[in-house]
């Protein structure tokens, strides 16, 4: 937590210029506040975040290269995030249900005002599921994700959900495995199938959720037991209710 004499330290990831300046406006009102950079895109928003260390982020929803709910995922959660959007009903059932805090466009300084001591008083309060369940929720019903974001190190990838083979649950992880490469993903693996299309990836298994095509066969491994081998050879074991709603998969697809 910053120095109780300093100035708390402020970023704000706005695609919209209009709305970054009201922003600065609204923050240089408030001494106890300091504007440390601002962001037009998603990518330039983690950099920022990482270069300065920010007690709070102004975070619109919708912007270029990655989108808010994608740049919340790679935060450190001690960072307090008050999200900005135009409206949208399902990011806004969103926010309501997690009990987020964020500003709709057109905003007042009364709201900005409000959802600021809101903010303030969850700093460092955000748990890691928060993100996925937020982009979860936010998604119109029948669309899924079409990308998985990883923090590598510095790095960041895109992983395509196409190139997905299966994903298996490590802990408080997920590792996410595409051909001979594989990540690992401070997720939970119920929060990652919610995102995903279920005509397209089953569970089948507690640990394992496979993309369904690239199931080739399924083999018996002992009694009352099987495995699912897949294209690139990888072998994954089945539940009985995994067998169950890989059978399902056949029938529907």
């Amino acid at each position: 937590m910053p120095n109780p004499s300093s100035p708390r330290k402020v970023l704000i990831a706005d695609d919209e210029a209009p709305a970054r300046a009201l922003l600065r406006e609204l923050v240089a009102a408030r001494p106890e506040l300091t504007v440390v950079g601002e962001a037009a895109d998603g990518l330039q928003a983690l950099e920022l975040a990482q270069q300065h260390r920010p007690d709070l982020i102004f975070l619109d929803v919708q912007m270029p290269r990655l989108d808010g709910f994608e740049v919340l995922e790679l935060l450190d959660r001690e960072v307090g995030v008050i999200f900005i959007t135009a409206y949208d009903q399902y990011a806004l059932r969103a926010f309501e249900v997690n009990a987020v805090d964020y500003l709709l466009k057109p905003f007042s300084e009364e709201r900005f005002e409000e959802a600021l001591r809101r903010a303030e008083q969850r700093l460092g309060a955000r748990s890691p599921s928060v993100a996925s369940a937020l982009a979860a929720a936010a998604r119109p019903a029948g669309i899924y994700a079409t990308r998985i974001v990883i923090k590598d190190g510095s790095r960041i990838e895109l992983l395509p959900v196409a190139t997905l083979d299966y994903a298996r649950a490590q802990a408080d992880y997920v590792e996410l495995v595409s051909g001979d490469r594989s990540w690992l993903k401070e997720q939970t693996l119920q929060d990652l199938e919610a995102s995903l299309d279920p005509a397209r990836f089953v569970r089948v298994h507690r640990s394992y959720l496979v993309h369904a095509d690239r199931i080739i066969r399924i083999e018996p491994l002992r009694r009352d037991s099987r495995v699912a081998v897949l294209k690139t050879g990888a072998r994954i074991p089945i539940s009985e209710s995994g067998l169950a709603r890989v059978r399902r998969w056949l029938e529907d697809a």
